[in-house]
């Protein structure tokens, strides 16, 4: 029997998955083993504390954590109840989480009482206003917040304590467990992704639960089966880690090894005690994985393959590179967002190098692509570049609250626009080259310059700020921040990058602050980037990957 291939709901999948792999170990998390029948049986239990704490169907469960189990058995209980998913990203501080909570109109939110050095508790302090006694979060500012859920040991005051949630679950008769996931469809929105955008606010895309098809066929293309162990260090509020880790392993019997943040040393390592055969990631990931191979060699013979987001030029030595270091890895390449899902491109399994590792892949079922002149709307012939552009039935269902950025991101005969540059190559495979708006890629990070130059124009001592990118060896790219202060007012950088810790995510802080007296202007009034750029570039030198690994 293959039913669960048949399975076309987030919830249904873990008791599916129990049914056909049953005790194989399905998931890993440190210590802690999980067999395919314990995922089930976990998930249900979180179902039913989910629903034991007023969580109804519709409800936006905004999820702050850390990778973990307790992550994986949170996405499919949600999703099982027919509540609505909202990961939120563990890097962001008090001024992201401010603006996700308030847009997202999440009723709840689960976080840690602190994480390492974060105390995740003392941020959501700072930012709801909880009541000193009771569990209901009563914040005007926050008019859809109801429940502030905490994991750890001491949750403070107005919060609800995730252990004590945990032991209401036999408050909750199966049968009402099952009544709830009986009322999900799969055209329900099951998660709220936010991605950055070029308005200068995060915009929140809308997915249903019918992309779990792309994930097959991309399982189908990879031949990843029950014999398969994927290694998972991507952050699981991405929807690359989301997809390619806890939806495929339920789909495929693969074993899902979750670590909490990526450390390649650590991976390595697990490769070898694991015996993954599965990684995958941005060019920074497997550029530190190739390094700290050469540092200390490890048996990673049973890797067998994964997708890494190639195709710019930066990322064509680094992916050459882990096909030698990392042997016999073989990686296949893939263009995707957050709005048009995993996928929309992707190489194969026998490609030679040069479609591996110097393409975006070949673009999949339920997908079409087209490249356009972005001033003419001309279709570009290949070796032209163009905007790439994509429709198909993986969509995004729009972006939450937003149907002007909505319409939008669309052209008017129904064609998503990445904003993003690519070319044909003559066999049909596209290829991604950067991106035409001005988003920033820090370590796989999309950092939006306009809502930083936002955070930054709130400082008082800031007159005007504009935000580039400038190439990084580590990271591909990091921003500049080009400030120009108040009159009388007494900046130096280190005040600046200073005055965003611990208020913005770290990725989006910038590297440099040069402080100039005016900024070069077009005739309409706009700040000349391009010149900031090549600026940027000038001081600072050219710190890309080489050229050749």
């Amino acid at each position: 029997m293959n039913d669960w291939r048949d399975i076309d709901r987030y919830g249904d999948l873990p008791d599916a998955a129990a049914r056909h792999f049953g005790d194989r170990t399905g998931l890993v998390f440190k210590e802690r083993r999980h067999s395919f029948a314990k995922i089930a049986a976990e998930t249900d239990r979180r179902a039913r504390a989910l629903i034991a704490l007023g969580v109804q169907k519709g409800d936006h469960v905004a999820l702050w954590l850390n990778n973990s189990d307790e992550w994986v058995f949170l996405l499919f209980a949600v999703a099982k109840i027919g509540a609505v998913l909202v990961p939120i990203n563990t890097r962001f501080r008090s001024q992201d989480l401010d603006y996700v909570l308030r847009q997202s109109d999440s009723a709840f939110l689960i976080t840690h009482d602190r994480s390492g050095p974060i105390d995740y508790q003392a941020i959501v302090a700072e930012t709801v206003d909880l009541a000193a006694s009771g569990e209901t979060v009563d914040d005007p500012s926050f008019p859809a917040l109801r429940r502030v859920v905490i994991l750890g040991a001491a949750p403070g005051p107005g919060v609800t304590s995730w252990t004590d949630a945990i032991t209401r679950a036999n408050t909750v008769p199966h049968d009402a467990l099952a009544a709830r996931a009986d009322a999900v469809r799969a055209d329900d929105t099951v998660f709220i992704m936010y991605t950055s955008g070029t308005t200068g606010f995060p915009k929140g895309a809308m997915h249903d639960h019918r992309a779990l098809r792309n994930v097959e066929e991309r399982a189908y293309r990879m031949a990843i089966t029950a014999n398969d162990v994927i290694l998972n260090y991507l952050p699981l509020f991405h929807l690359f880690g989301f997809s390619e880790g806890s939806l495929m392993s339920l789909l495929t019997g693969a074993r899902h090894v979750v670590t909490e943040t990526f450390d390649p040393d650590e991976s390595l390592d697990l490769i070898a005690a694991e015996g993954a055969t599965i990684i995958h990631g941005f060019e920074a990931h497997i550029k530190a994985l190739s390094e700290a191979q050469e540092a200390r060699p490890r048996n990673v013979s049973t890797l067998r393959t994964g997708v890494v987001a190639a195709g710019m030029k930066s990322a064509t030595p680094v992916v050459s590179k882990a096909g030698r270091v990392l042997a016999p890895f073989k990686s296949v390449s893939g263009f995707g967002m957050t709005e048009v899902w995993i996928g929309v491109g992707l190489s194969a399994l026998d490609d030679d190098n040069a479609h591996r590792y110097e393409t975006s892949g070949y673009p999949s079922i339920g997908y079409a692509a087209r490249i356009v002149d972005p001033e003419t709307g001309a279709l570009c012939p290949p070796g032209v570049e163009g905007e790439l552009q994509v429709r198909g039935r993986y969509l995004m269902q729009g972006y939450y609250k937003q149907p002007e950025a909505t319409t939008a991101a669309y052209t008017t005969d129904g064609w998503f626009k990445t904003g993003d540059a690519a070319t044909w190559l003559d066999d049909g495979y596209l290829r991604f080259l950067g991106r035409y708006k001005d988003m920033l890629k820090v370590g796989g990070e999309n950092v939006d310059p306009m809502e930083v130059e936002g955070f930054l124009l709130s400082c008082p001592e800031i007159h005007q700020v504009a935000v580039v990118g400038r190439p990084d060896a580590r990271l591909a790219e990091v921003a500049v921040a080009y400030v120009q202060r108040t009159p009388g007012a007494d900046l130096d950088e280190a005040a600046v990058i200073a005055y965003c810790r611990n208020k913005v995510a770290s990725f989006k802080i910038p590297r440099n602050v040069v402080f100039v007296d005016g900024f070069p202007m077009t005739a309409s009034g706009k700040i000349r980037k391009v010149e900031l750029r090549a600026d940027a570039l000038k001081r600072f030198g050219e710190k890309a990957p080489p050229s050749s690994a």
